[in-house]
């Protein structure tokens, strides 16, 4: 080689962009046959990094995939991501290996559902063995929790194809790609999540003339965020208090911006929430709007009994917002530190300041901290000014990411981190928000069905079902005041199908004696049974137990676990002491407790992929109040030690979770199995069925069998697992 064409060389070298192009899709969505089409055409060099064959043709970790994918990288490669990359956190650590001499791609294969399962059913030989029967269920868990790729997340491009015209296209357009070539930056193709979420927003404004911001404070900060709101299409506007109340009168449920507020219809519950992070925590402003913007949209859509019409925001003092704005907000939130105290500056400070010493003591009893990206709902007492001043009943706190050096657990400028745990705490947030307004309506309700009677319901719940009373300022009567009238009534009980029921309304004892289960038998709970229903009305009494709660339901791990992993989901509610008491008005609720039970059979999944989880409730409980089992499938535990034990889980007499709520949504009421046949049945493998003359001998077998769990199991989703190789039939 002469020395111009060694020059000539090293300026194309300079030149040439190497690319990471990070393909998105389910299982038979097309991935793998998009790389090789490329592969055989293109003259830029380009590198396959598939997990299921990473590991000398057999699968492996993502780690491996990233090691392989950065040494191409560095030897001048293009590589493709041949992974589902379904949700941000997986794409996540493949965006960060682009630089200033590597562009980031998606190409987005979003075809239809249908469509990848079908060919994931028919192909054989496939080399993550998915494939045949079982690839249905799979394609269809994972397509549950796809969440289509952003610009933000990193991307400089991002191609999505519906159709086969569309992959077509991109095919051709990356065949095309010579080594020196480029892309235009951008999103292409006909979904644009960016432009879907500007769209979505304006047309939910479109009923309001001059919305508004509502803020903790009018600092320039908060001016900014309300500026980078505008420009996506959350209008702002700082005019009067005047004007601001009569668009609220117009009609508004619940305000975003800067601090965004709900303004309210009279007896709406309503919630107002400062911009997390941007302000004592430095989060960047723009892309902390990106992700308002988009989390209110998700969680309005979620929503149904809230009219995203009634959107507005307001600029103005989260702890003045009834008596300097006009705004009628029950619900506020507050940018918390971790350790939920008062100090520090801005929202916190002001909040803590406002509500006095009340509210410092009813935190400390729902929680001692909170790690960034979660919240916690906190019932204001009435004793505390906001709640007497402003109206103020519930205090939801929420810690987001920290971008200053001077605030603990700083990320250091990791927006990839930084706008998870942002994502994160703004679903937390609308989601406990959610729980109170459900909690309202099944309240409200409930006392419509009781027709004045007195069963007294705990405090907390008290203080929710008279929110429509008050805090109209216009209504003179203190809360405290209103509930002494209601405990001095007598419980005169209530009445149904199967007789009275008998109440104790001096204390939280206040429960039915007995209970309806399936029929017309009656159980009688014991003390010692009346345990779980004790947890669930007073968790605060019980925190060396509890290890998550909401206004809905209670997590706890069972005391006498029968595998690894055993949770119990206690529903909250009066009145709901088995399976046999739900019917088509608790599905929310019953939801409610599998989304909570769901989310941690996921996490401890992800933490050890060898667990594979059911979720289902006994037909008939040994415990008073209903609760949700979680249980991992390997049932190594020293307390399982009878053949009760073994079939309560591994019979019909547990029913899976996914099922009750279809039958109670299409029939009203769970078909429950009888107790007596179905707990004496032999002892059977719940993976190959094979019949065991005892526990011991079951334990043995079971330690080591590796046969497919059941195809009863495996479809609907009863079984639960988060490893992407299908782990529950090897």
């Amino acid at each position: 080689m002469d020395v111009d064409s060694e020059t000539v060389s090293k300026g194309e070298e300079e030149q040439r962009k190497a690319i990471v192009l990070i393909l998105v899709g389910a299982p038979g969505s097309g991935k793998s046959t998009f790389c090789d089409h490329v592969m055989r055409v293109s003259t830029r060099p380009w590198v396959r990094i598939c997990q299921d064959t990473i590991g000398n043709g057999k699968s492996g970790t993502k780690t491996q995939c990233l090691m392989n994918a950065a040494s191409a990288l560095k030897d001048g490669k293009s590589v493709f991501i041949d992974r589902c990359n379904l949700d941000r956190e997986q794409r996540a650590d493949f965006v960060k290996l682009g630089g200033p001499q590597i562009d980031v791609h998606a190409v987005v294969l979003d075809l239809p559902a249908k469509l990848c399962i079908s060919r994931s059913v028919k192909r054989t030989g496939h080399e993550g063995n998915l494939q045949g029967g079982k690839a249905a269920a799979v394609v269809n868990r994972m397509l549950q929790k796809k969440e289509l790729p952003k610009l933000s997340e990193g991307f400089s491009r991002i191609t999505f194809c519906q159709n086969e015209t569309d992959v077509q296209a991109a095919v051709r357009t990356y065949n095309a790609l010579g080594p020196l070539d480029t892309l235009p930056s951008g999103c292409f193709g006909q979904k644009n999540p960016e432009a879907k979420i500007q769209l979505g927003i304006m047309k939910f404004l479109k009923k309001v003339d001059a919305p508004v911001i509502a803020g903790s404070d009018a600092t320039s900060s908060q001016d900014s965020v309300a500026k980078e709101l505008w420009n996506k299409g959350l209008k702002s506007d700082s005019s009067s208090s005047a004007n601001a109340v009569k668009e609220v009168k117009d009609g508004g449920e619940l305000a975003v911006g800067s601090v965004v507020a709900t303004a309210t219809l009279d007896n709406v519950p309503t919630l107002a929430f400062p911009s997390i992070s941007t302000a004592d925590f430095q989060f960047n402003l723009e892309k902390a709007s990106d992700i308002i913007v988009e989390k209110v949209e998700e969680f309005v859509t979620a929503q149904k009994n809230i009219d995203s019409s009634k959107f507005l925001t307001f600029v103005g003092d989260i702890t003045h917002l009834y008596s300097g704005g006009g705004l009628r907000c029950n619900v506020i939130a507050n940018a918390a530190n971790w350790r939920l105290k008062p100090g520090g500056g801005g929202v916190n400070a002001a909040i803590f300041s406002a509500a006095g010493p009340a509210l410092e003591t009813a935190t400390k009893e729902r929680a001692g901290s909170l790690v960034p990206g979660k919240s916690v709902v906190v019932p204001l007492p009435s004793t505390s000014p906001l709640f007497s001043r402003e109206g103020v009943t519930h205090v939801i706190h929420v810690v987001g990411p920290n971008m200053n050096p001077q605030r603990p657990n700083c990320l250091n400028n990791d927006y990839i981190k930084g706008c998870k745990v942002l994502r994160e705490a703004y679903s937390s947030l609308f989601e406990g928000f959610a729980s109170i307004v459900r909690s309202q309506e099944m309240l409200s309700k409930e006392n419509n069905e009781k027709l004045g009677s007195g069963l007294l319901e705990s405090h907390d719940h008290f203080e929710l079902s008279h929110l429509n009373q008050f805090p109209n300022s216009d209504q003179k009567v203190k809360r405290e005041d209103v509930y002494e009238s209601e405990r001095s009534k007598k419980c005169k009980g209530l009445q149904d199908e199967i007789g009275s029921r008998i109440t104790d309304c001096t204390d939280a004892k206040d429960k039915l004696n007995s209970e309806k289960i399936n029929g017309n038998m009656t159980k009688a709970w014991g003390s010692w049974a009346q345990a779980l229903y004790h947890v669930a009305m007073h968790p605060e009494r019980h925190k060396e137990d509890v290890i998550e709660m909401s206004d809905d339901v209670v997590v706890l791990n069972d005391l006498y676990p029968k595998a690894q992993k055993h949770l119990l989901v206690l529903v909250r509610s009066e009145g709901l002491d088995c399976l046999a008491d739900a019917c088509k008005e608790h599905l929310l609720l019953l939801r409610t407790m599998h989304a909570m039970g769901l989310k941690w059979a996921e996490k401890f999944s992800s933490e050890d992929e060898s667990l594979v989880f059911r979720l289902g409730y006994h037909s008939a409980p040994s415990m008073q109040q209903l609760h949700l089992h979680v249980i991992s499938q390997d049932f190594n535990s020293k307390h399982l030690k009878n053949k009760k034990h073994w079939n309560s889980f591994n019979s019909a007499f547990f029913r899976d979770s996914v099922d009750v709520i279809e039958e109670i949504s299409k029939h009203g009421k769970a078909t429950l199995k009888d107790e007596d046949s179905l707990l004496s049945m032999e002892l059977r493998c719940h993976r190959c069925r094979s019949a065991h003359p005892n526990i011991p001998r079951l334990k043995s077998h079971i330690s080591n069998c590796r046969a497919p769990f059941p195809a009863s199991l495996i479809q609907n989703e009863r079984l639960v697992c988060a490893s992407k190789k299908d782990s529950i039939n090897q």
